[in-house]
């Protein structure tokens, strides 16, 4: 049996995307003729713009004419078939931390019980459309809320910097065995699309039913059943109490409710340091000839993207989930705050590029919060976007300032036309933020137009606020049992918990938690 060779090969985007003409090129980097190469397949492709002449980084694998071509094949993953006899596990929340928990507790024999609060991902999109036409929010069915978790209708980038190669690897195999496009174990920086994911949820969910999971929509978890320090069930919808072995909490960051339900019960919880600030807004095609260096990127080259990092005042100034060819998205999930956030559909073709520009918040920002003990963050988060609420008009429309007039300390007399379908107003962000970060901000932006010279462009705009970036609470947890470590049958899990940052680090937790549990109940039996 023969297996496939590998090489490294720099080509230009124009032979990237033409296979004849890579299979040429290939042949020539080997030094055989093109007859002498029998089949061949890109398994690693990023860009290098760093150079004028952009060339693209490919990974190639291949056979030779006299080979024998069998490609390596991935195994998909074997879930068992489980019942009302087997052990039972409550995952709170659909999103990827809880989808793929309840997928990998199938695959150890344990029945998941997936509640969500939420709607299903295809009802979900009637809520999205009142937010953006109507201003009407429903706090249980919004862009945070409902099956697939913040991630669905808000982007499905898969790119994370966990060194777990493997690990990644399984994740992104398991959203292809469930109708993802190949290209995502391929790409540097992998990525769905908002227009995509709805169907690989939908495909995810029939897994866990069909081997004898549930999934249970606009259920709602409502408080805690605890009798000394052990988490025994919960009840949903203030009616009904569920009891299992064991309760994977994949809530997200923005489950407000189940911060504050944890601390009225005692139950311990920490701050967390997390980022907040603004989304930027640029015409694609300025951010395009910005990176690419060319005055169009042409046909063979993706919509660009960026990624800054500066330090001021010794804190960060970041991007944050940039969306080449996007639009900026509604985000709040009550009544009397606006939040916003970005997304880009699979094949990023929207005429604007947007990113959330963000600084980190500890306790020097918080010093008027600290009576408010664990959930001082979260208080500080809620008090901002209501703020941004009532400046803006007290409806679904944003705070929104001409970057260059942001920089120059004044007002906008106008806003340029943005992706932002609720509408803005024209309002300073120094009303908004305490002082100490809109200085760090604007000195972000600064140094930021010094990378990428245009990055202040007369028709580039802040929106406000970019608010959820990451939880301002840890549940906290063991590092050997993943439980926490004055509750037992509670496995935090995931970005509400407070640890992940994204929807392949959120799905990398959800299946360790889910091993935890079976190891917990394992001890016990």
């Amino acid at each position: 049996m023969s297996s496939p060779h590998h090489i490294d090969i720099r080509v230009t985007p124009e032979i990237a995307h033409q296979p004849e003409r890579l299979k040429a090129s290939l042949a020539e980097y080997i030094g055989i003729s093109a007859e002498e190469l029998s089949e061949f397949k890109i398994i690693k492709r990023s860009i290098d713009a760093r150079a004028r002449q952009i060339k693209y980084q490919l990974r190639i694998a291949y056979f030779l004419r006299d080979e024998s071509v069998i490609w390596p094949s991935q195994q998909p993953k074997e879930y068992q078939q489980v019942t009302d006899q087997d052990p039972k596990v409550l995952v709170v929340g659909s999103g990827p931390a809880g989808l793929f928990a309840a997928l990998k507790l199938l695959e150890e024999g344990l029945k998941p019980i997936v509640i969500e609060r939420g709607k299903d991902v295809r009802s979900r999109r009637r809520d999205l459309a009142k937010i953006n036409k109507e201003h009407l929010v429903n706090p249980e069915s919004n862009y945070c809320f409902g099956e697939g978790g913040a991630g669905t209708y808000s982007d499905g980038k898969l790119y994370t910097r966990s060194g777990h190669k493997k690990t990644i690897e399984g994740i992104l195999q398991t959203f292809v065995e469930h109708c993802a496009n190949e290209d995502i174990l391929v790409d540097a920086h992998p990525h769905i699309g908002t227009n995509k994911l709805p169907a690989i949820i939908t495909n995810m969910r029939q897994k866990i039913i069909d081997f004898g999971g549930e999934v249970h929509f606009e259920t709602k978890l409502t408080d805690f059943i605890i009798e000394k320090n052990v988490l025994q069930g919960i009840e949903i919808n203030n009616e009904k109490i569920i009891y299992a072995e064991a309760c994977i909490l994949a809530t997200g960051h923005s489950a407000r409710d189940i911060f504050y339900a944890l601390h009225q019960k005692h139950v311990k919880l920490e701050f967390k340091t997390f980022a907040m600030g603004v989304r930027v807004e640029h015409p694609q095609a300025l951010i395009d000839k910005i990176q690419y260096k060319t005055p169009a990127r042409g046909e063979y080259l993706p919509p660009s993207a960026y990624s800054l990092v500066e330090q001021v005042d010794n804190k960060g100034v970041y991007s944050f989930c940039m969306c080449p060819g996007g639009i900026i998205a509604p985000c709040a999930t009550s009544k009397g705050e606006v939040v916003t956030n970005g997304w880009s559909p699979s094949k990023r073709n929207n005429p604007y590029a947007n990113s959330g520009i963000v600084v980190t918040i500890d306790d020097e920002e918080l010093h008027d919060y600290q009576h408010f003990g664990p959930l001082r963050g979260l208080k500080f988060q809620e008090d901002i976007e209501k703020k941004c609420w009532r400046l803006a008009g007290e409806t679904q429309n944003v705070p929104a300032q001409r970057l260059q007039d942001f920089i120059a300390k004044r007002k906008s007399k106008s806003i340029p036309k943005n992706s932002y379908q609720p509408g803005t107003t024209s309002v300073e962000m120094d009303l908004i933020f305490p002082k100490a970060m809109t200085n760090r901000l604007r000195q972000g932006f600064k140094k930021f137009t010094e990378k990428m010279k245009g990055f202040d462009h007369p028709d580039a705009v802040i929106l406000a606020p970019e608010s959820r970036t990451s939880s301002p609470v840890r549940i906290p947890r063991l590092d050997d049992t993943l439980e926490h470590p004055e509750l037992s049958g509670l496995f935090p899990c995931g970005e509400g918990a407070g640890y992940a940052g994204g929807i392949v680090s959120a799905a990398i937790d959800g299946e360790r938690c889910a091993l935890a549990v079976k190891q917990a109940i394992t001890k016990t039996t």
